[in-house]
């Protein structure tokens, strides 16, 4: 994977101490933006991506030719609307798109860092993020907002900087990692590490990746990513180009196929160590426990006013954990709205033009502008 050297990118000086209690300085941090910060500069929205995301919301990828990850939502009279919004995002620290991550090269040993990088943490993705409101003298963002990882950053923002955004919409999460989504996450590092062209993650400057465990690592996501009503309509038992059972372990079936095509496009543009990382940071995070076990102490010093959404198919991140989030704000006292959005695209919703979606989030940013 090639990142392009034009990538927009600032180079934070002020140091960073981690949560693993590493300290990190003069490390990249990879951005774009979107629209125009008008003269009060309180127009500013600061998105953060997902997982498998990067800073490219809208409009074209440079890297991938392919469209951002949140353009149905983000851009020109869109939810989001770049003619009246400011949108910031970056690409979090551990990831590959440019910011300071595992494919770094360590300046003390002109190697690159691979699993010498340090275990990173939603924390740590947020504090480094913060740098870009001094960056672009920005006193106080207008929203932050994200889904599924993304909606944890958001969170995680409003508790480390309670009085930095008027508004939040954190959109199909939880506020800690469930048994079960650490044990998915589990999954997919294990096939990473199995493949034998991992290496102990120093693969970076040989002519092999572990291409193969990476691709499966992002098939099995990709399954948690739909809803069992959306891949039964949309693939059903149908096979693949063929008229009968070829009775071999080619893939017979169409959802086969489509599983064995996200797999090979993934690594094209993504990073197994970054994965690892970024997948470790998710399981981690747990605002519960950082709050000495009460979720609402995150939020009591906040004004921020918040809207939570959550997706009636999504069963990673179900409805039941965002409402969760919900009581906790209004113990706090918290100014907080609630939608569960009908949808049958399961998790992957958020990315996806489901109407009633992108209508509640305009009409929140709208109301409240």
């Amino acid at each position: 994977m090639n990142i392009k050297e034009n990538i927009k990118k600032i180079i934070i000086k002020k140091p960073l101490t981690l949560d693993c209690g590493k300290t990190i300085e003069n490390y990249p941090l990879a951005y774009e933006t979107y629209g125009k910060l008008n003269e009060k500069k309180d127009n500013a929205i600061l998105t953060f991506h997902a997982l498998s995301g990067d800073q490219f919301v809208s409009g074209t990828n440079p890297i991938t030719n392919k469209s951002g990850w949140w353009s149905h939502l983000v851009g020109p009279n869109k939810a989001i609307d770049t003619n009246k919004f400011f949108v910031i995002c970056a690409n979090v620290i551990g990831g590959c798109m440019g910011s300071y991550g595992p494919s770094n090269v360590d300046p003390t040993t002109s190697k690159t860092l691979g699993t010498n990088f340090p275990v990173i943490t939603i924390n740590d993705m947020v504090n480094a993020q913060y740098n870009l409101l001094e960056f672009f003298k920005i006193d106080k963002l207008f929203c932050v907002t994200g889904g599924s990882m993304g909606g944890m950053q958001a969170l995680q923002f409003v508790a480390n900087f309670p009085n930095k955004t008027k508004t939040a919409i954190p959109i199909a999460c939880s506020a800690s990692h469930s048994a079960q989504n650490i044990a998915l996450n589990e999954l997919g590092r294990q096939a990473i590490m199995a493949d034998h062209n991992w290496n102990k993650g120093n693969y970076i400057n040989t002519s092999l990746s572990p291409n193969k465990g990476l691709a499966v690592a992002r098939m099995a996501a990709h399954i948690t990513y739909l809803s069992k009503k959306g891949l039964q309509e949309k693939f059903g038992r149908k096979l693949q180009e063929r008229d009968d059972l070829k009775f071999s372990f080619d893939a017979d079936f169409q959802i086969e196929s489509y599983l064995r095509h996200q797999g090979s496009v993934f690594v094209d543009r993504f990073d197994a160590n970054s994965y690892l990382y970024i997948t470790r940071a998710m399981d981690y995070f747990d605002l519960i426990k950082q709050y000495n076990g009460n979720l609402s102490n995150a939020f009591k010093e906040s004004k921020t006013k918040f809207f939570i959404i959550s997706f009636t198919s999504d069963w990673l991140y179900p409805t039941s954990e965002n409402k969760e989030i919900v009581i906790a704000l209004n113990a706090s006292g918290a100014d907080v709205g609630f939608i569960e959005i009908k949808s049958d695209k399961g998790h992957d919703s958020f990315l996806l033009d489901v109407p009633d979606f992108l209508k509640s989030v305009k009409n929140f940013l709208d109301a409240n502008y």
